[in-house]
């Protein structure tokens, strides 16, 4: 089976209207990608749910999936007059192949190296290092493969902080991956909760995988308790609402990480939680911060 794919430019403002339209009068699908991407001129568009960090990309490119048959003059006219464009936009169009979409997917995750000793693996791959503590993660529908800063700075945090036997809990654990490296670090009794069950199914089918020993909880049977470690890597708006619950697994000298957070909320962050116990920035990777504290 074969598809079309037609893309053409346009600006931020009409980009998300085009897109809505273009679905309507008949596309498979419709995305929009920075047109500079690649260039000097590439805007990294940083944020989370319920923040806006602006209009989107001054060039925008619009990249619609048709059926093969499809009268592409006649599907952008209607979704053109549907925005109140009176104009059809210059687009060009490629051919899309049947593949083998499952090898496609797994050909663009290699194994990330977090460290001399931590590398993530897609089950797919040879570990390169076989010596090393590698981590047998595939991506799914949880968040967490280990590709992101803030996965990859609370992972490079666990390292420097995870000691033997220590009791931790993954706060926000989307794919179990924090608590997943933090058992095999070394950590004693590892704990990880979610909002979302199928992040929390994910999580145990990842520990069984990894062969170790975790419990997993959706919100809905909270874990109790206090931990030695406790880290959150979620985002800033769920790090403020939850101040207070997170605060209160972290036992005294306990230390905690929060992560999930950009550069220009870090201090609001920390003077939120300075409430419980003092924090810090512990480490940035591009926008994003990591912050740390112990609880007196």
């Amino acid at each position: 089976m074969s598809w079309q794919s037609v893309s053409f430019l346009t600006d931020a403002s009409n980009a998300e209207p085009i897109c809505d339209a273009l679905l309507e009068a008949g596309a498979l699908s419709a995305c929009i990608e920075d047109a500079d991407a690649g260039t000097p001129d590439e805007q990294p568009l940083f944020g989370e749910p319920g923040m806006v960090p602006s209009s989107g990309w001054t060039h925008s490119r619009i990249v619609a999936l048709l059926e093969l048959d499809t009268d592409i003059d006649g599907l952008l006219a209607e979704a053109c007059s549907a925005v109140g464009l009176t104009k059809l936009p210059a687009y060009s169009v490629e051919a899309v192949e049947e593949q083998n979409w499952v090898q496609l997917t797994q050909s663009q995750f290699d194994p990330i190296r977090v460290s001399e000793r931590l590398w993530i693996v897609p089950s797919w791959h040879e570990a390169p290092d076989p010596a090393a503590l590698n981590l047998i993660l595939d991506p799914g529908m949880a968040f967490g493969t280990g590709s992101h800063p803030t996965t990859r700075l609370c992972l490079e945090w666990l390292e420097r902080n995870v000691s033997s036997g220590c009791t931790l809990l993954d706060y926000g654990c989307g794919s179990g991956i924090l608590a997943i490296a933090a058992a095999r670090l070394g950590a004693g009794r590892v704990a990880g909760v979610d909002i979302d069950p199928q992040a929390v199914d994910a999580a145990r089918s990842n520990a069984e995988r990894n062969g170790v020993t975790a419990f997993f909880a959706d919100s809905a049977t909270p874990v109790a308790g206090e931990y030695g470690v406790v880290v959150a890597n979620i985002l800033s708006n769920p790090l403020r609402v939850l101040a207070p619950a997170i605060c209160a697994h972290v036992r005294s000298g306990g230390r905690l990480a929060l992560s999930g957070i950009l550069r220009e909320q870090a201090e609001e962050i920390i003077a939120i939680y300075a409430q419980w116990l003092p924090m810090k920035v512990a480490d940035t990777r591009e926008d994003w911060v990591c912050l740390e504290g112990t609880k007196p």
